[in-house]
């Protein structure tokens, strides 16, 4: 009785069910488009990209290449994509009842989730009407679309649609554009092998491209070409072909631009309102110049050993962006290793730690001691293994001191240190153990460039850009680019500093290389054992930062910031400013009057003229005599940045001071006589007797 009574009741539900999917499907049929106005749908936009001086660079979107009708395509392309996609395409509803069942089975039987492959027809609804959501409304709606297609259009009209539509990846839309853009030709002429490379592709477009993957292409094609020859459709000794001797396209309009408009054309989804320029064409106004792209794609190129990448960054003093290469060569690897990579700075991150001291007091005449030195166990050395004693402060950055940057790190705070590379625009998230001032926690090669754009613009701070203005195609302005209200992130005479010390590391320090007959500010990181190289600099108003190394971080054989990449730094930098004016820097250090007061009106100053800010940029009080400490223990395998000696350098022992004041003074242009500005004492070594206020030291 209760059998029956549950017969009844589940036959009646089945038949409910039965009769509401079935007024869906027809009501959906009743309001479905016909087929021509299917035919003229379109998926996707395009995006035309223009450079600085309004050329083309590159048209983006979808390519759809000639329709064909169904007695056009290829009985070889009809089979390799039912093959693949849908071996009962001309038995189902729409819905696949068999597949249904066994996915359903192998999820009971715990093989695996839920997943049914869509049908042609359902993937064809889901293209023309719905979006990608893996929901169960959106397959129930799914399934329902489906059917009212299969009621509305035979199978041959279902295939033809499908075949013109489906993505191929690239851009491309239908067999035809997918035909020309990886053979060459139309696809009325394709063989079996290519049409097994496009029946491959549907599956994940970004995956089987020939263009980027041509091993997995071709094994994918394989599979294709066997599920053909089980189904009958063609003979073993078809099957049997190799797509690995299809003769592929060419790759053309790949070149290294690629990379900045894979940067800069994903803003448009912040740039751009809410549903303004989501379907029409428009075009993209960006900052790159074309000219300095291709010269710094030389510069990376004839500079970067072999076996590794590079990558650089140009930026204007507003920051917009002049040149941006990602990598060598984008059709072999199209990952941006300018904006994505993260990886360790080496003493370019000493920007930061002598940031931090200067706005803390010290002046790049100040004493300091370069000498052994112990912080909580850790013991840094410098690269050519002596010490030069008692030097100032701008001899020490020129020759890149890793004991007089751990002094210095030690003293003002290594939390301090980390909060000016947060306020010079570090994203990337940095340690503070002692060791954090040789440069230990990674960065980006945008990030940093951009901090060092801020010094060049004296201490302001800047947003990188790429987009200028963004036009529909009748020419309404969609978008433009508002500077953005900069703030003084540092004190005009700690940017000045900072300057200083910058352009003595490339007149006579570590970054000679880097010279271009103009002023020049910049400097060298490298991280140990070589396997990153640094230069970061500016000149005439334009920064740049350029990284070389391995993607898989191993060393590269005589690589040193101040070899290649201070070479391609050069070589770029020698064409990105021939036609500005030669500008020179501003490193007159105007004190502010806080620190030239007695030490007792110091501790208790706070002048408008003095900048400090916190973690979340508020402006607080100039710091006094007791300032933190870091009391973390390094990381274990910490090695000091190892680049070459300076001309002339001993290699171990006791060594004499780089360079004496009045060199440097010359060498930097400086005109300002020694003695006339307060000296600071040397730095003490943890743990050392410090020398007390207003006591010179023994000379």
């Amino acid at each position: 009785m209760w059998a029956r009574r549950a017969l009844v009741w589940g036959g009646s539900f089945a038949l409910l069910i039965v009769f509401a999917l079935g007024c869906a499907v027809f009501f959906a049929e009743r309001s479905m488009p016909g087929f021509e106005a299917l035919k003229g749908s379109q998926n996707g936009q395009t995006i035309v990209v223009r450079a600085r001086d309004g050329s083309e660079i590159v048209e983006l979107g979808p390519s759809y290449g000639q329709w064909l009708t169904a007695n056009e395509i290829p009985q070889s392309m009809k089979n390799a994509m039912i093959a693949t996609e849908d071996r009962r395409f001309y038995y189902h509803i729409g819905v696949d009842p068999v597949g249904l069942a066994r996915a359903v089975y192998i999820w009971a039987t715990g093989s695996k989730r839920l997943e049914a492959t869509s049908t042609i027809t359902q993937q064809l609804a889901r293209n023309l009407f719905l979006n990608s959501n893996r929901t169960i409304d959106r397959k129930l709606r799914e399934a329902v679309l489906a059917m009212a297609l299969e009621a509305k259009f035979s199978k041959q009209q279902i295939l033809e649609l499908y075949l013109n539509k489906v993505y191929f990846g690239g851009g491309a839309y239908g067999i035809d554009s997918a035909s020309r853009k990886f053979f060459s030709h139309p696809a009325t002429n394709l063989s079996n092998a290519e049409a097994a490379i496009i029946a491959g592709m549907v599956k994940a477009p970004s995956r089987y491209s020939p263009t980027a993957d041509v091993g997995a292409a071709v094994d994918r094609a394989n599979v294709v070409l066997g599920l053909m020859h089980d189904q009958g459709m063609i003979s073993a000794e078809e099957a049997s072909v190799d797509p690995g001797t299809v003769h592929l396209k060419p790759e053309e309009g790949q070149n290294s631009v690629r990379y900045f408009t894979d940067w800069a054309l994903p803003q448009l989804d912040l740039l751009l309102p809410d549903n303004e320029g989501n379907n029409q064409p428009i075009e993209v106004w960006t900052t790159i110049d074309l000219a300095m792209q291709k010269a710094a794609t030389d510069s990376i190129q004839h500079n970067v050993p072999k076996g590794a990448q590079g990558a650089l960054v140009s930026m204007d003093n507003d920051g917009a962006i002049l040149a941006m290469v990602g990598g060598t060569d984008y059709v072999k690897s199209n990952y941006n290793r300018a904006t994505e990579a993260v990886r360790q700075p080496g003493s370019a991150w000493k920007l930061f730690v002598y940031l931090a001291a200067l706005e803390a007091g010290y002046t790049p005449d100040d004493r300091v001691q370069d000498e052994p030195v112990t912080i909580d166990g850790w013991s840094p050395h410098n690269s050519e293994g002596g010490y030069a004693g008692e030097i100032d402060v701008r001899t020490a950055f020129a020759y890149s001191k890793n004991t007089v940057a751990a002094a210095l790190g030690n003293q003002v705070g290594f939390g301090t240190v980390a909060s000016m590379a947060r306020r010079f625009g570090i994203t990337t998230p940095i340690s503070t153990y002692p060791s954090m001032v040789l440069g230990t926690s990674d960065v980006r090669v945008l990030d940093m460039t951009r901090a060092f754009a801020e010094i060049s613009d004296k201490g302001q701070s800047l947003q990188p850009y790429g987009i200028v203005k963004v036009t529909a195609s009748g020419g309404q302005v969609l978008y433009q680019h508002q500077d953005e209200r900069s703030s003084q992130l540092v004190a005009d005479n700690v940017a000045a500093g900072m300057t200083d010390l910058l352009q003595t590391a490339v007149n006579t320090g570590t970054g000679r290389a880097a010279q271009i007959g103009r002023p020049v500010a910049g400097k060298t990181g490298t991280t140990s054992s070589n396997k990153d190289g640094w230069f970061l600099g500016f000149s005439s108003g334009i920064t740049t930062g350029v990284w070389i190394g391995r993607d898989d971080a191993k060393p590269v054989g005589g690589l040193w910031g101040g070899t290649s990449p201070a070479r391609a730094f050069a070589e770029y930098m020698s064409y990105a400013v021939k036609n500005r004016p030669v500008e020179p820097f501003n490193t007159q250090v105007q004190l502010p009057q806080w620190q030239l007061e007695p030490d007792d009106e110091y501790n208790q100053a706070s002048p408008d003229s003095y900048y400090n800010f916190d973690d979340n940029g508020n402006l607080v009080p100039p710091p006094g005599p007791d300032l933190p400490r870091g009391n973390i223990v390094p990381p274990e395998g910490t090695e000091p940045e190892r680049r070459p000696p300076p001309d002339g350098a001993p290699t171990s022992g006791p060594a004499p001071a780089a360079a004496s004041p009045d060199f440097l003074n010359r060498a930097t242009g400086g005109d300002e006589p020694q003695g006339q500005r307060p000296r600071r004492q040397p730095v003490p070594a943890p743990g050392a007797t410090p020398v007390p206020r207003g006591v010179q030291p023994q000379q």
